[in-house]
């Protein structure tokens, strides 16, 4: 996390709850989290008279209390509303996150060191032990800065001290470059002493690539961000791994252009991969950040007084990736296709009034599909196949299989238009009207174009099947 955004939830539940006590840099370096207090009259040093307000009407039990208690406290609470928590190491001088020269990013760092990490880490893994809904401990967030090097990645280390502390939580590893870059475990295999509760975790902004998808041509940029994605973490999929992306978020006042064709890009990756995932962030606004008293977090989503969702819509549109689409042992279920548009979060459908109509609607209600190598979109177990009928009209469901405007290719740079040829020289793309209905239009913004945006035109194939509820034992791969 830095500068440009704040706060954290998961889908799963609140992930970055961490609190830990500051450590180097000083005569405070030693003091025990236990002596640091709440206490009203911080608040009120700080200027923050409504925080303390607040706290009182709402919370009057945690005034006064250890920060290590408050914690335990929330923990408490999420726990007895059955929700799942990932305890995150976030940083070590506490403060707003993050910059390569914060003295917080690397090992050996002015406020980073690895012995007293070691320690945080196993005393917060044997305080919560026994409790279930503790799933998981984040060992580091975004290591970062100059000293970053693979030789002095200690995070097996860590990995080993919570395991040996509380054998049954998930242990997830970050990488360097701001838990994006895990290329140096092709040369050096992380080797532990435990298996089967390995989990990565990697981090994807929009502004990780600055203005890169306001200013280039969206299929280009996602094409290129997506790839050095795969190249830098994604790999590890290919190897069997979990991938859990721990932090992602976009403006959701929606008026950045920058984020919201990321988002399009994005979504249609995690919906590939069938991605796990926190967002960045719950908090609606902050007691204070960075000198700002109650500053308004619009990647958050709650509103600024945190009495309602700040974008409704925008839950909607993700509702797709809060359920698993594959699963473990996919192979012994009822696998299928469904067709995924990123802009509006809803998949292909047929039209349940008119017997040859598509349209888009909800995923969780989306037709099984097939895709077949002469690259026909087939209803499963049916006859028809998705047709386009000419430029600018409604496509349909069709019995000619295959047949003219039944052949769907993947193109563009991104991958994400799906094209058919009406005639040797005419060639139209899949689109959506303002009424959700799937028609074909000219392809737009293929290549060069920075000014136009070809969301309405991106569809993603993605592999689904039947869900299932039984935990599967795995075995944790080795990293080749």
């Amino acid at each position: 996390m830095d500068h440009q955004r704040g706060g954290a939830a998961s889908k799963a539940g609140v992930r970055e709850l961490g609190i830990t006590p500051r450590v180097g840099g000083g005569r405070r370096a030693n003091l025990s989290a236990s002596r640091c207090y709440i206490k009203e009259q911080s608040f009120v040093n700080a200027g923050l008279l409504d925080s303390i307000f607040g706290l009182q009407a709402n919370n009057p039990s945690i005034v006064d209390l250890s920060l290590i208690s408050a914690f335990q406290t929330v923990v408490a609470s999420l726990t007895n509303n059955n929700v799942m928590i990932i305890l995150d190491n976030h940083l070590s001088k506490p403060g707003w996150c993050c910059s390569s020269s914060d003295g917080n990013g690397f090992f050996g760092d002015q406020y980073f060191n690895p012995d007293l990490w070691i320690s945080g880490l196993t005393k917060m893994a044997t305080l919560f032990q026994d409790n279930p809904n503790v799933i998981g401990m984040s060992l580091r967030n975004e290591l970062r800065g100059p000293k970053q090097n693979a030789n002095d990645w200690y995070m097996q280390r860590g990995a080993e001290a919570v395991h040996g502390a509380n054998p049954n939580v998930l242990v997830i590893l970050s990488g360097l470059s701001y838990d994006k870059d895990f290329t140096f475990l092709r040369k050096q295999p992380v080797s532990l002493s435990f298996t089967g509760k390995l989990v990565f975790e990697t981090h994807w902004y929009a502004f990780s690539d600055g203005q890169s998808w306001k200013n280039g041509n969206p299929n280009q940029v996602c094409s290129r961000v997506r790839n050095n994605m795969m190249g830098l973490s994604g790999f590890l999929l290919d190897k069997g791994y979990p991938l859990f992306v721990s932090e992602w978020g976009i403006d959701l006042r929606g008026i950045n252009d920058n984020d919201n064709r990321y988002l399009n890009c994005f979504l249609a990756w995690v919906v590939e991969h069938d991605l796990d995932y926190a967002f960045w962030t719950l908090v609606g606004s902050y007691y204070l950040r960075e000198g700002v008293v109650g500053m308004n977090e619009y990647y958050g989503l709650l509103n600024s007084a945190w009495s309602q969702v700040r974008n409704s819509s925008f839950l909607e549109r993700i509702s797709i990736t809060q359920s698993p689409l594959q699963g473990p042992e996919i192979q012994d279920r009822n696998k299928h296709k469904i067709i995924f548009h990123p802009l509006t979060g809803l998949c292909i459908q047929k039209t349940p009034m008119t017997p040859i109509g598509v349209q888009l609607g909800d995923c969780s209600q989306s037709n099984h599909w097939t895709y077949t190598p002469q690259q026909t979109l087939s209803i499963k177990g049916s006859y028809f196949c998705l047709q386009a009928q000419g430029l600018n009209r409604p496509a349909r469901l069709s019995l000619n299989c295959p047949g003219a405007g039944t052949k769907w290719a993947t193109i563009s740079d991104s991958k994400l238009h799906l094209s058919t040829s009406l005639s040797k020289s005419s060639n139209v793309c899949l689109d959506v009207d303002s009424s959700n209905n799937l028609i074909t239009t000219n392809c737009k913004c293929l290549s060069n174009d920075n000014k136009c945006d070809p969301g309405s035109q991106w569809f993603k194939i993605v592999d689904a099947a039947d869900t299932i509820t039984t935990i599967v034992q795995t075995q944790q791969p080795k990293l080749m």
